[in-house]
């Protein structure tokens, strides 16, 4: 069994046959897939979603490409959104410098806004980042309260260590399986195994052999081998692995 913490079925590329692909997804050992939001309309959608879907839950934020569209309303409405049970975490958010879709100081406010309201929940973050480690360093430095996963990681094992000792987990995509991911391998192989996590983060990211292809849950295995490869146990144990640390990062049963 295996859990998709990070997988974005509210995507338009899903539209033509969202429901039939979830529908499906247990049949192939997926048991778990967090659905995070990316801006307000999204987050609205991930919801619904994880009303419909038994096996799927929904974080709710503003990813920092559109952290401009925020105003002072979004935090209430965001908050609104995250008192549905099915609703585990604040996410995506953080920085993106590479795009900068968003004005980076304008990312920042949000960020912190976002995280903010995370620590009045109590509820887990789900943070991107891409170019602007150290600023987002620096703002998780003050949350050391908070907890959740920095997503899709790729950063050096000097960063990943400073994000563990403050009990952070790191989650995978199928980058882990291209040749010149090996920043990503090192990481996993230096880092304990109770704070690995996987994701597809579909419909983006596919793993060897599917790479160019819409990514969806179905394709997590490959993810997981690339996991169990790297720690030299069975496809099983890292299944089970990082199903655990899933549900722990998550608050779930």
């Amino acid at each position: 069994m295996y859990f998709d913490t990070h997988a974005h079925y509210d995507d338009r590329r899903f539209d033509s046959d969202r429901q039939t692909l979830l529908e499906g997804l247990s049949g192939h050992g997926i048991t778990h897939v967090v659905n995070p939001g990316s801006n307000l309309k999204n987050s609205r959608k991930a919801v619904e979603l994880a009303k419909a879907y038994p096996f799927l839950y929904a974080a709710v934020g503003v990813h920092p490409h559109d952290s401009r569209t925020m105003d002072e309303r979004s935090i209430g409405t965001l908050e609104a959104l995250s008192r549905h049970p099915k609703v585990v975490a604040i996410g995506e958010i953080g920085l993106d410098y590479h795009y900068d879709n968003s004005p980076r100081d304008v990312q920042r406010v949000y960020f912190r806004e976002q995280m903010d309201l995370a620590r009045r929940l109590g509820l887990p973050v789900i943070i991107h980042e891409r170019e602007a480690t150290a600023d987002a360093l620096e703002i998780v430095a003050d949350y050391k309260d908070l907890t959740g996963v920095f997503h899709c990681f790729s950063g050096s094992v000097e960063t990943a260590k400073v994000l563990l000792d403050q009990g952070w987990y790191l989650s995978f995509t199928g980058v882990i399986t291209y040749k010149n991911a090996r920043k990503s391998h090192e990481v996993i192989r230096y880092m304990p195994r109770d704070r690995i996590m996987i994701e597809t983060d579909a419909p983006y990211l596919s793993p060897i052999p599917h790479r160019g292809q819409r990514n969806s849950s179905l394709y997590l295995p490959y993810v997981a081998q690339a996991v169990a490869e790297l720690l030299e146990i069975s496809l099983e144990e890292a299944a089970h692995l990082t199903m655990g640390n899933g549900k722990r990062c998550f608050g779930l049963t």
